[in-house]
């Protein structure tokens, strides 16, 4: 399956294609959002680069300091980047993790409301179904890259996976569980939740509480999902992933109860929201 294409001395990889699809999609369904509340959708595209730089950072140094056992077999450490940081910087070796770049994104958009002295918490709302549509379609970057599949199965919908990207002890199998396509799904039926909370429950909801859901449900499928997940990055044993998508489903849980505890309708709180 090929990488990419080349334009003159340019290759051009199908993995960042889509990612970028992904960003302008999520965007696209943010502008809905932004008009819906009567803001200006230009703010969408230029916060749309604030939180592309951020998102990349974020996605970089979360693969850096969290490597996959495949990456530590042969040498590519947390060490080996700090020591190393031409190779650190060039994600174009590959190395980007999903968590990272949703913190790193987040950071970004809350600088970036701050320049432009716009609420956060209702941009955080604006951009959580988008950012669930992003990873969708992003996801499917990894297909592309024949990465992130389970273990073997002789399920009809299960992927071939090339001699050359098996993970050392599965050399000897062909198709695997398509871990990508199972998370896009998951982040799909996460925007579809998300858009049907913000209109069925539009004069009871706080601004906020679309990112806590997203950060429910998302976390949730995740958690699952490293169960099967082949090549988890772990830190003193422990999946790494697995335990920060738990933490952080936990704590999104309790904070959404907690500041509905009150019986609050939206509307009332809204009118206590200041710009950050």
């Amino acid at each position: 399956m090929p990488l990419g294409f080349w334009i003159g001395p340019l290759f051009v990889r199908f993995y960042g294609i889509i990612l970028m699809l992904g960003a302008l999609a999520g965007a696209g369904l943010a502008v809905r959002g932004v008009r819906a509340r009567g803001e200006d959708p230009e703010l969408v595209w230029d916060g749309l680069i604030w939180v592309l730089i951020g998102g990349i950072i974020g996605a970089r140094l979360w693969h850096i300091f969290t490597p996959t056992p495949a990456d530590i077999a042969v040498g590519i450490t947390t060490r080996y980047y700090l020591t190393h940081p031409l190779d650190a910087i060039n994600i174009r070796s590959g190395g980007l993790g999903i968590p990272g770049a949703v913190i790193g994104g987040m950071l970004a958009l809350y600088f970036f409301c701050r320049k432009r002295k716009t609420s956060f918490a209702m941009w955080v709302d604006i951009a959580a179904p988008g950012l669930a549509l992003g990873q969708a379609i992003g996801r499917w970057g990894n297909f592309i890259n024949q990465e992130l599949y389970g273990p073997p199965t002789d399920l009809p919908w299960g992927i071939y996976i090339e001699p050359q990207y098996r993970l050392p002890g599965f050399e000897n199998f062909e198709h695997f569980h398509p871990l990508f396509l199972y998370e896009s799904l998951w982040n799909l039926m996460n925007m579809g939740i998300l858009l049907w909370l913000g209109r069925k429950f539009q004069g009871r909801l706080k601004d906020g509480d679309l990112l806590l859901v997203y950060l429910i449900v998302y976390p949730v499928g995740r958690f699952l999902l490293e169960f099967i997940r082949l090549n988890s990055a772990e830190i003193a044993g422990i999946n790494a992933n697995q335990i920060f998508m738990l933490v952080v489903a936990v704590a999104a849980a309790l904070a959404l109860f907690l500041r509905h505890r009150s019986g609050q309708t939206g509307s009332q709180s809204g009118q206590q929201n200041q710009a950050v």
